[in-house]
C-alpha cells in the first residue's frame, strides 16, 4: 500500500538516494553541501516543503515544492520544483498520487494554484497532460547573467 507523508529527520538516507537519482538522470552535479542545504530547507519552517512516498516501507518517490504569494491574486501559488519516482515503480500511479497530495497540501494552506515546468520531451508528459493543463504558447526563460 502506498503511503505519502511529509519528510522527517529519519528519512534523510532514502531522500538523498532519490535526490541523487534525480540529479544523475538530469546530469546535475551537486556537492554534499548542496544536499545538506536542501535537506535543511525541506525540514525547516519556511515555504519549502518535501514529501515522500513509501511502498512496503521503502521510499520510492520524493517531491519538493514551494509556497509563494501572487502579485495580483488573493490566493498564493504552489510551485512543484521536483518530482522523482524510483524507476522500478514508475507507471503504477505513484507520481499521480504524489501530485494529488501536493495539491491537497497547497489547498489546505490557502494556495489554490499548483504549477510546474517540464522538458518538452519528458516521458512524464502523459501524466502531466492527465492531471494538469498545458499552457500552449508559454515559453520559459532563465536570466543569463552578463
Amino acid at each position: 500500500m502506498l503511503k505519502i507523508d511529509f519528510l522527517t529527520g529519519s528519512d534523510r538516507a532514502g531522500w538523498e538516494e532519490l535526490a541523487r537519482g534525480k540529479d544523475a538522470h538530469f546530469s546535475t552535479d551537486r556537492t554534499p553541501a548542496d544536499y545538506d542545504r536542501a535537506w535543511d530547507r525541506l525540514l525547516g519552517p519556511g515555504p519549502v516543503r518535501g514529501i515522500g512516498a513509501w511502498l512496503d516501507d521503502r521510499m520510492v518517490a520524493v517531491a519538493h515544492y514551494v509556497f509563494h504569494e501572487s502579485v495580483w491574486g488573493v490566493d498564493g501559488r504552489c510551485y512543484l520544483a521536483d518530482l522523482f519516482v524510483d524507476p522500478s515503480v514508475r507507471r503504477q500511479g505513484v507520481a499521480t498520487s504524489v501530485i494529488h497530495r501536493v495539491a491537497a497540501d497547497a489547498r489546505e494552506n490557502g494556495y489554490r494554484s499548483l504549477y510546474w515546468n517540464t522538458l518538452a520531451d519528458a516521458p512524464a508528459r502523459a501524466l502531466y497532460d492527465r492531471v494538469g493543463t498545458f499552457h500552449d504558447g508559454f515559453i520559459f526563460y532563465s536570466y543569463r547573467r552578463p
